[in-house]
């Protein structure tokens, strides 16, 4: 059995059904196994409303079939026809300003849209009972990329319905939502819930609280979409096989932990050169990472995507060459698609499949790479993918292990930082993105975990500033003894999106006592020096004002505090440098003998089982060599792209 499986995402729809043949066996004489179908297929498979035409995707799957590939179906539901839209127009979603957004790209729709919802299960039964023990077929992909083009929170009359539904669910009680909203201020106090609106297109500031409600509405109506589409699944006769979605990256609209629930494998469509080109790294970054992205972004989604599918994840979609829709789209190096699909399996990823098989030369994609040209001939990353569908097969087959370090990731704290910033660069995935990266740099795997994840036998739990922090979560990590790096924000919002009774941390104070009680928001440019282990730093963003019977370890040179310690828990109440948050995370290591191995810039490792995965982002070659162990891949010395593979001598 090999380590991972190399997957396609194909469209025979695109082609001329002579050349299918041809296209399935070169892709099987490249050592693809997988390959993707048919998400976006309504207006094939149903041509007109009622009418379906099953042949030509027959066709196509028994072709693939014939050559031994497997295939993962999909739920067309992504891509309603025009038909569906003329005949109900009231499906497509409403944005902020109350613009409708109109047919003629892809996910026009609105998930709490009763009507699309009916049309959507109508429409996936027929597919699912068409092929559902279809023997070629070992997987589903439901939709596709929920959420995305901002259709996540739409703001249709209907969804305000669904809205006050939502609300009197949870509040039961209007002076309930009154109090939780504090609606005493500005006289904003509602009699019914049938009173409540939409957030949107207000004179100046919607309530924080009106938001959030309203955002974890949004996130519950994509949880319900996609448990309806699973449900189908689960009451057919090829119930058997395992059930997926493909999640995105940067992406923090609904909460995928609760979308997760309902599925096997969690998956996520990989780009790091459009997201890094599009992200919120420094120019120096953007260039010195420009043909093979950033040192620690694939390997975070990795992480959170595997926490997401509770251990179980896939990538479904892994860029293969230059995009279409970052700002410039540079040409990945030659190793770049095996390097990165290389990543993925060292994080535990059962299958990476690439987008896509052949370039289509026109619509909106027509300038997004393939495997294969237009003309049907091999791209330049189609050699590196065959190359390492080769490693894959000589690899043993290892499962991922607990890792050392835990880090909590909320998504309503994302949505809480988005709604009210209050200082520019403070967004929860950036700064949840830089404790994960100090941390990589000391060579350390890194557990994703959620509010309700198990916390025993960590060294190491990072709060990263998590702006919600649900007290039950706090209690169980002090129950666990487990060592505690705390970041500044964490804690400041309860979970109405109101400040906390006790103030900030909130329920953090159980651990560390200390309380926050002002917040200095740093224009850019404004800058509080301190200096640790012999290194000048810069406090810059966010500064806490923290009153505390604990000294600071460490204070800025005007004297304000920095970093307080009690016992094991650690609180940072400014935004800091990565380099500094290392250092930090180094002397907790230490004092908890822990192990831990400082990396050069833009090398990186990650362990699966006895195997040690080491990957050289930096355009300077990088030696590495693991303890104790025989390089079965690759060498001691790696250029910009290259990886190699150690496993410990005694497995």
């Amino acid at each position: 059995m090999a380590l991972a499986s190399i997957g396609v995402c194909y469209y025979p729809e695109h082609w001329p059904r002579e050349v299918w043949a041809e296209q399935a066996k070169t892709m099987r004489s490249g050592g693809i196994e997988l390959v993707r179908i048919a998400e976006f297929a309504w207006s094939r498979i149903e041509p007109s409303p009622g009418h379906f035409d099953w042949e030509w995707l027959d066709s196509a799957i028994d072709t693939l079939a014939a050559e031994n590939l497997q295939i993962i179906m999909c739920t067309p539901t992504a891509c309603p026809p025009l038909w569906l839209v003329e005949r109900y127009p009231e499906i497509l979603p409403v944005d902020s300003k109350d613009h409708v957004r109109r047919f003629g790209s892809r996910r026009h729709y609105r998930f709490a849209s009763s009507v699309y919802r009916a049309e959507s299960t109508r429409i996936s039964q027929a597919v699912i009972d068409r092929y559902a023990t279809h023997p070629a077929i070992v997987g589903w992909q439901l939709d596709n990329e929920y959420g995305c083009h901002e259709t996540t929170l739409s703001y249709a009359e209907d969804d305000e319905r669904a809205f006050q539904r939502w609300l009197e669910a949870r509040h039961a009680d209007i002076d309930a939502l009154n109090k939780a909203w504090g609606t005493v201020f500005w006289s904003q106090e509602y009699r019914s819930f049938a009173e409540v609106g939409r957030p949107n297109l207000t004179v100046t500031e919607v309530n924080p609280a009106h938001r959030l409600d309203y955002w974890r509405f949004a996130s519950d109506q994509v949880r319900d979409f996609n448990a309806e589409q699973r449900q189908i699944l689960r009451d057919s006769q090829g119930s058997d096989r395992w059930v997926t979605h493909n999640f995105m990256g940067n992406f923090v609209e609904f909460d995928h932990f609760t979308v997760g629930e309902d599925l096997d494998v969690a998956s996520w469509d990989s780009y790091p050169l459009g997201f890094l080109d599009q992200g919120w790294f420094s120019n120096d970054e953007k260039l010195r990472y420009r043909r093979i992205g950033h040192p620690d972004w694939a390997a975070f989604h990795h992480d959170l995507y595997r926490a997401v599918g509770r251990g179980r994840f896939a990538v479904m979609e892994q860029q293969p060459g230059p995009v279409n829709w970052a700002e410039s789209n540079a040409q990945p190096l030659d190793s770049a698609p095996a390097f990165w699909g290389m990543e993925a399996v060292a994080h535990g990823a059962e299958f990476v499949s690439y987008f896509r098989y052949q370039q289509l030369p026109r619509a909106q994609e027509q300038m997004h790479a393939a495997l294969r040209l237009p003309t049907g001939e091999a791209a330049p990353a189609w050699a590196s993918v065959s190359q390492l569908a080769g490693e894959l097969e000589s690899l043993p087959a290892f499962g991922s292990t607990q890792a050392p370090i835990a880090l909590l990731f909320d998504y309503p704290s994302c949505w809480a930082s988005t709604i009210q910033p209050h200082a520019p660069g403070m967004h929860q995935l950036e700064s949840t993105f830089q404790y994960y990266s100090a941390a990589r740099a000391l060579g350390l795997d890194i557990d994703i975990v959620d509010a309700k994840s198990n916390l025993q036998d960590y060294k190491l739990l990072i709060i990263p500033g998590t702006v919600i922090v649900d007290a039950t979560f706090i209690a169980r990590a002090k129950a666990a003894r487990v060592n505690c790096l705390i970041g500044a924000r964490s804690g400041s919002r309860d979970e109405h999106c109101a400040l906390p009774t006790a103030l900030a941390p909130g329920p953090i104070q159980t651990i560390i006592p200390l309380r926050v009680v002002a917040v200095d928001s740093m224009r850019r440019g404004a800058v509080r020096p301190f200096a640790y282990a012999g290194h000048t730093f810069e406090a810059s963003r966010w500064h806490e004002s923290v009153e505390s019977t604990i000294e600071p370890r460490i204070r800025c040179d005007d004297g304000a505090g920095l970093w307080y310690s009690a016992g094991n828990n650690h609180y940072i109440n400014a935004h800091v440098p990565s380099e500094f948050l290392t250092l930090v995370i180094q002397e907790i290591l230490s004092a908890a003998e822990a192990p831990y191995k400082p990396l050069q810039e833009g090398l990186r490792v990650r362990r699966r089982g006895p195997l040690t995965f080491a990957f050289n982002f930096s355009a300077d070659t990088r030696r590495f060599e693991a303890k104790d162990a025989r390089c079965i891949l690759g060498s001691l010395d790696l250029a910009q792209g290259d990886y190699s593979i150690w496993q410990q001598a005694n497995d």
